[in-house]
């Protein structure tokens, strides 16, 4: 009963891992390159939920200290680093994600297919 009681805690971080997982099985299985995208996002959204759910605390407060406030009055504050990291990188993965969809766009019109495998195949045909 140890172990389920511990995954029920921890729940959130095995979400996370299993989300990676899934992306990762989607990168490596597919060779349709909007489904490797695809893969790519949930991975980031797995590292985005493992970021968000290690800066949470329960009961916590905002840090955010009202005039007069005194040091030390003994309440427990939420730590924001975690959370300005992530909202970065959601503009960070947003950005890689149209960067390659505009890639891909190309490759498409240069080669009329979005299959990876086909792309190399028809590269090496062309030396």
């Amino acid at each position: 009963m140890g172990i389920l009681s511990s995954l029920g805690a921890n729940s959130v971080y095995f979400v996370a891992v299993l989300l990676f997982v899934i992306g990762f099985h989607t990168m490596l299985v597919n060779a349709n390159l909007i489904k490797k995208v695809m893969g790519m996002n949930i991975m980031e959204t797995a590292v985005f939920l493992l970021f968000v759910a290690s800066g949470y605390v329960r009961g916590g407060k905002a840090p955010i200290f009202e005039v007069g406030h005194t040091a030390g009055s003994g309440e427990v504050y939420v730590n924001p680093v975690p959370s300005a990291l992530i909202l970065t990188g959601i503009v960070i993965a947003v950005s890689i994600t149209a960067f390659a969809l505009g890639l891909i766009v190309k490759l498409y019109r240069f080669y009329g297919t979005l299959d990876a495998d086909e792309i190399a195949h028809l590269r090496s045909q062309e030396r």
